[in-house]
C-alpha cells in the first residue's frame, strides 16, 4: 500500500487554553488518508469538522499532536516552506467562494501563479483552459459580482488547481448553492478525484453527498466516532472486474454504451429495457419536477416506447392531473417535453432504419439543439465524428475528446460542457436505437 498523504496523529485543538472559557475543538484525533482518496469528514455543524480540515491546511495550529502532509510535519515547516505548502500542494475551495470583486473572473483563477511571479501568457493560459473545463470560459472578463453563485465556486474551483496541487480541501462548498448548481459542483469534485487522481477531502453536513466518497469519517463534539468505508463507490478496478464477468455474447455495440451509463447491464434486456430507456430519457431532459411527476412520465414513457400509445397521447398523458392518472404536468412543458422526445426518439429510429443517411440530420438537429455555430469544415468534422460513433469504431469518451479538442489539432473545438451535453444527446440516442 502506498504511504499516506496525510498522517494525523493525537491531534488536539484547544482555545483559550487553561483559561475559563477553555474550548477543546479537536481530540485525540488518528487519521491516515491516502493518495488519490476522497473522503468526506462528516457531522454536525459545530462538531469541529472545518478545525480538522483547516489544522491539515496549515491554517489552525494544532495544540498537540502531529500533522504531516506529504510527509512533512506542517508545524516544523518555515515560512517559505508553508507558501510553498500552500501554494502547490493544497488547492482550498471554501463556501464563501472568497473571490476579489475588484478584479476580473480570469485574474480571480490566475492569481495563485501570479503570487509564483509566472509570466502573464503562461497563467492566463493555464487559468483560460480551466474556465473552458469548468464552461465558464465566457465569463473570464466579468467581475465577480456579475456571476451566479455556480459560476462563482466555479471560479473558486479553478482557482484551486492553477498550480495543478494533488490535494484539494472543499469547506461545504457547496453550502451556498441551490440543488442544481450543488450537483455541478459535486461532479466536478467526483471528477477530480476519478479522472485527474486528485486526493479531495470534504467537509459537509449533508448525508446526501456520502455517496461520492470512499471513506466517511463521522465526526461529533470534536473526535471522530466511527469510521465507514463506502462499499457502494465502486472503483474503476471493480467497474472491468464485473463487466468481464459478463456474457461473452455482449455486442460491442451495448458494451460502447455501458461506459456511459454505468447502471446498465446487459441483464436489462427486452421487456427490462425500455423502462431504463424511459428513466434514462426523463432524468436527461427534466429537473425541478416532484418525484411522483417524474415517475408518472416514466410509466407514460414506458407506454410510448412499448407502442402501446403514440405521441399525441403521450402528451395529453403529461398534461392530465396526477389523480386522473396522468402526469401532473401544465400544458406547455407537456408538450415542449413530448416534441423533445418525439424528436430523441425518431433521430433513433432513423438510425436504425439508415444511419448513413441520419448521420447529416443528427448533427444539424445537434448544432440547433444546443446553439453552436460551426463553418462547413466543422460540421463536416462533427458529421464524420457521429459516424464513427453510430459504428462503434469510438466510445463516448472518443467521441467527446474530438468534440472538445481544438480546431487546429483536428477537433471542432466546443467548450467541455457543450462537448459533455452533446455526446450525452448522442449516447441517448444509441441507446435508444439499441434492441435486445
Amino acid at each position: 500500500m502506498a504511504d499516506p498523504i496525510i498522517e494525523i496523529k493525537d491531534l488536539q485543538v484547544i482555545y483559550n487554553k487553561g483559561k475559563s472559557n477553555e474550548v477543546r475543538s479537536l481530540e485525540d484525533i488518528n487519521v491516515k488518508i491516502f493518495p488519490e482518496e476522497y473522503v468526506i469528514i462528516f457531522g454536525p455543524s459545530g462538531c469541529g469538522k472545518s478545525t480538522l480540515l483547516y489544522t491539515i491546511a496549515g491554517l489552525q495550529q494544532a495544540t498537540f499532536g502531529d500533522v504531516n502532509v506529504e510527509g512533512r510535519n506542517i508545524s516544523k515547516m518555515n515560512k517559505k516552506e508553508m507558501v510553498e505548502l500552500h501554494q502547490t500542494g493544497i488547492g482550498m475551495i471554501f463556501q464563501a467562494f472568497y473571490l476579489i470583486s475588484s478584479i476580473r473572473i480570469l485574474d480571480n483563477v490566475c492569481l495563485p501563479k501570479i503570487f509564483r511571479g509566472e509570466g502573464t501568457v503562461e497563467r492566463r493560459e493555464t487559468g483560460m483552459k480551466l474556465l473552458r473545463r469548468f464552461g465558464i470560459a465566457e465569463q473570464s472578463h466579468k467581475f465577480p459580482n456579475e456571476l451566479s453563485g455556480g459560476q462563482k465556486q466555479r471560479v473558486a474551483i479553478a482557482r484551486s488547481l492553477v498550480n495543478n496541487p494533488e490535494i484539494i480541501l472543499a469547506d461545504e462548498p457547496v453550502g451556498n448553492l441551490d440543488s442544481e448548481s450543488a450537483e455541478n459542483v459535486l461532479q466536478i469534485l467526483k471528477e477530480l478525484n476519478e479522472t485527474d487522481k486528485k486526493t479531495i477531502i470534504l467537509v459537509t453536513h449533508n448525508s446526501e453527498h456520502l455517496h461520492y466518497a470512499d471513506r466517511i469519517l463521522h465526526m461529533k463534539d470534536g473526535i471522530i466516532v466511527s469510521e465507514e468505508v463506502n462499499q457502494e463507490k465502486r472503483s474503476p478496478e471493480t467497474i472491468k472486474e464485473e463487466m468481464a464477468k459478463e456474457p461473452k455474447e455482449i455486442s460491442p455495440e451495448l458494451k460502447l454504451l455501458m461506459r456511459t451509463f454505468q447502471n446498465f447491464s446487459p441483464r436489462q434486456i427486452g421487456a427490462l429495457l425500455n423502462p431504463y430507456k424511459a428513466k434514462q430519457v426523463v432524468s436527461h431532459i427534466l429537473s425541478q419536477f416532484t418525484e411522483e411527476q417524474v415517475t408518472a412520465a416514466e410509466n407514460h414513457l414506458k407506454d410510448l416506447l412499448f407502442k402501446n400509445i403514440d405521441i399525441e397521447t403521450f402528451r395529453q398523458n403529461l398534461d392530465r392531473g396526477l389523480n386522473e392518472g396522468g402526469a401532473g404536468w401544465n400544458k406547455l412543458r407537456s408538450e415542449s417535453f413530448s416534441r423533445r422526445v418525439d424528436e430523441i426518439i425518431s433521430h433513433s429510429e432513423a438510425l436504425t432504419r439508415n444511419f448513413h443517411e441520419e448521420l447529416e440530420p443528427l448533427a444539424d438537429y445537434l448544432i440547433k439543439l444546443f446553439g453552436v455555430k460551426l463553418n462547413p469544415q466543422g460540421r463536416s468534422r462533427l458529421v464524420s465524428f457521429l459516424k464513427l460513433r453510430v459504428e462503434s469504431r469510438i466510445d463516448a469518451n472518443g467521441l467527446q475528446e474530438r468534440l472538445d479538442a481544438p480546431f487546429y489539432l483536428g477537433g471542432v473545438g466546443f467548450y467541455k460542457s457543450t462537448a459533455e451535453k452533446m455526446v450525452k444527446e448522442v449516447e441517448l440516442i444509441m441507446l435508444l436505437k439499441y434492441s435486445a
